[in-house]
């Protein structure tokens, strides 16, 4: 009890109030924020790195309304942000070590609207750019959640891979969680009026990546077979 209360003034887990004057993707994001305090950015991230489609460009900026707003504390939303990018990358580290090139090479090839080209690009690319791959992949979606694989499957140093996925995941979570923090007077009004609106706006861009990423592999396979 002694350590809890210690923590309790800089970790908030279910004191905060609710947040259902906002619908929606984004009102479920910042309820998760809210009743799980910055423990839920932490895990929010973490859920990013193995279900894409949640993307961190709009959960990071809710953290930073809710810092604003008093119902969070900064720095804490911030590094548990990014120890739950590292958790995730390095679980995906372990998982290409332990399965090794061959396997997962073999295993791509049977994912749907994926080959043994895709494995083989994003090998050579990592072989190329090694620490650069992975500290500036940590910036670009998708390819965060999955260059930690090739960094496994090479057996690049723990440490190195651990430092260079700190780096690029600080850098990215404060970014996106201090335009959260910055914008917070002007996030307000647009979040109560039209957060609904704005949640399938989010919606309708993934379907609509997702729909783009289908038809350009069929159409590749197309051309392939022709």
């Amino acid at each position: 009890m002694t350590a809890l209360a210690g923590v309790a003034p800089f970790i908030h887990v279910a004191e905060v109030s609710g947040s259902g004057e906002y619908d929606g993707f984004i009102g479920w994001v910042l309820s998760l924020m809210e009743s799980m305090g910055e423990l839920g950015v932490g895990l929010a991230v973490l859920l990013e790195t193995f279900i894409p489609p949640i993307p961190s460009e709009a959960v990071l900026p809710g953290a930073g309304f809710l810092a604003y707003d008093g119902r969070m504390n900064f720095w804490w939303a911030w590094a548990l942000a990014t120890l739950g990018a590292l958790v995730g990358a390095w679980i995906w580290y372990w998982i290409g070590a332990a399965i090794g090139r061959t396997r997962t090479r073999t295993l791509v090839g049977k994912v749907p609207l994926m080959d043994t080209d895709d494995f083989d690009k994003a090998e050579a690319f990592f072989l190329k750019w090694g620490g650069a791959a992975v500290f500036f992949g940590r910036c670009v979606p998708l390819v965060r959640s999955f260059i930690s694989i090739p960094a496994g499957i090479e057996r690049m140093g723990f440490l190195r891979f651990t430092l260079y996925t700190l780096a690029g995941s600080g850098i990215w979570n404060g970014i996106w969680i201090g335009l959260g923090f910055a914008f917070g007077p002007a996030i307000r009004p647009v979040l109560e009026q039209w957060s609904g609106v704005l949640s399938n706006a989010v919606v309708v861009v993934i379907l609509a990546l997702v729909l783009w990423f289908v038809v350009a592999r069929i159409l590749r396979r197309k051309r392939r077979v022709a």
